[in-house]
């Protein structure tokens, strides 16, 4: 198994060691399978697709426009 060294804030390992129970290794390794998953599922959604950069970029900015409206109105 690979080894990563992560860099977190000290005022973020202040907190986390008050919780010294929790496995947090195990809480950044299920962290990045659920990024990865979400990632491959994006890429394989991506490769079926057959909008156009220009369509994704329209669709993009539409929805910003939208969630901005819609949560700061």
């Amino acid at each position: 198994m690979g080894n990563m060294t992560l860099s977190i804030p000290d005022e973020m390992q202040d907190e986390m060691k008050q919780f010294s129970e929790i496995k947090w290794s195990e809480v950044a390794r299920k962290a990045f399978i659920g990024k990865l998953e979400t990632l491959k599922l994006a890429n394989r959604l991506a490769s079926k697709s057959k909008l156009t950069k220009e369509d994704v970029e329209k669709f993009s900015k539409k929805i910003k426009r939208l969630a901005t409206k819609r949560f700061l109105a």
